[in-house]
């Protein structure tokens, strides 16, 4: 197994768990199921013990590993300097193992053989990746200035439709040029690759970056920070030279242009980093930057905000295998109260997965007359005052 040489080497101080302020648990699913062996140090263990033949690798074991969500926390928070940049990976080491053996989890497996069969966790024809755009009439890519790459989420799920069909309004209102590849997109693999499928995930990398080279994209707006990691930092390595940015990026860098009217309601908003803008590319400015743009926009951040945000629990594929659960002590339902403590009327995301997380827990947790969730693009539309209807 790849990274085997660094597991012997921790001695489980315990500082993996913690955020930097050392407020509450961080790892998220030491903080769901509370046992040792789902935390990072146990995990070291646990691996180390497999490969030297002392334990089996039974379904405890494989859920233990999948539950891990790719956060980065522990890289973070480390005390080894040495090691620490080898964590993740060697988790990811470690599923890949399990992968090759065929020894995964139910849900892991359906996932993967979804992404396989149909290039998508959803298992639904790419015939239908386009009708998020069906009523906005985005045009597919030809000579635009950018490729909107709407990933998965944006393209499939309810509230990741709706995220993608506002980011592309906004875009649109500020005078971006965009296309999309529309039913020539696949996943764009990320959620392969952290779940240990480093096969599938390059057959969808190369797939992908063959259209980019046919149709000669040369710059890329993601919607979800998953994908933008994955064509920011993987994709290089199997011929794709795009530039990659993030929408938020793009809005940060053009919310000048908007006029919004001068007077506006108070608006309080907490803003959650997502794992793979943040940890994962050590992107924290370009959300706060739009969200002090706009009018009556005030930010209360969360006790554990940037490198300390705690993951909403939706990363390494958990959003489609559920393996960490919706019990009390989940993620994504602690961060909806962290959220709520703070005394925001808006829990703000620039993820499509954090938005369905958040939102079931912000839901399960019985708040949705106190807070809400909301993406940046839609708290931009709301400061606009409806100058312009989402969808026009």
């Amino acid at each position: 197994m790849k990274h085997a040489e660094i597991l012997h080497r921790c001695f489980r101080c315990g500082y993996c768990k913690l955020p930097g302020n050392y407020t509450d648990f961080n790892c998220p699913a030491y903080a769901a199921f509370r046992f040792e062996t789902y935390s990072p140090g146990g995990r070291m263990w646990l691996l180390r013990a497999w490969l030297e033949n002392r334990l089996e690798p039974s379904r405890r074991f494989q859920e233990i590993l999948f539950a891990c969500t790719a956060c980065r926390n522990c890289v973070e928070q480390c005390a080894l300097p040495k090691i620490k940049d080898e964590l993740l990976a060697a988790f990811t080491a470690g599923k890949e193992k399990l992968v090759e053996e065929g020894r995964v989890p139910p849900a892991v497996r359906d996932c993967l053989t979804k992404i396989q069969q149909y290039g998508n966790p959803y298992g639904l024809s790419r015939k239908k990746r386009t009708d998020w755009a069906a009523d906005i009439n985005v045009d597919l890519f030809a000579g635009h200035d950018y490729l909107f790459f709407p990933g998965d989420v944006g393209a499939f799920d309810s509230r990741g439709q709706e995220m993608a069909r506002s980011v592309a309004t906004l875009l649109r209102h500020l005078g971006i040029s965009f296309g999309i590849l529309g039913e020539k997109e696949v996943s764009d693999g990320n959620e392969a690759n952290a779940m240990g499928e480093s096969a599938l995930f390059q057959m969808l990398a190369e797939e992908n970056s063959r259209q980019f080279q046919e149709l000669n994209v040369k710059k890329i707006i993601a919607l979800s920070p998953h994908g933008f990691n994955a064509l920011k930092n993987d994709y290089p390595a199997l011929g794709s030279d795009c530039q990659v940015f993030h929408y938020t990026q793009i809005v940060a860098a053009h919310v000048g242009r908007l006029s919004f009217p001068e007077v506006q309601p108070p608006m309080r908003v907490t803003y959650h980093d997502p794992c793979y803008l943040g940890r994962h590319n050590w992107e924290y400015g370009a959300a706060r930057m739009v969200l002090a743009a706009l009018p009556g926009v005030e930010l209360q951040e969360m006790d554990r905000s940037m490198g300390d945000a705690l993951c909403c629990g939706g990363g390494g594929g958990n959003l489609f295998t559920d393996v960490i659960g919706n019990g009390p002590e989940s993620p994504a339902r602690a961060r909806a109260a962290e959220a709520l403590d703070t005394g925001a009327d808006i829990l703000a995301v620039s993820c499509p997965s954090c938005a369905v997380m958040l939102a079931d827990a912000v839901k399960t947790n019985n708040m949705d007359d106190r807070i809400q969730v909301k993406d940046i693009s839609e708290i931009v539309h709301a400061r606009l005052n409806s100058s312009f209807p989402v969808g026009e």
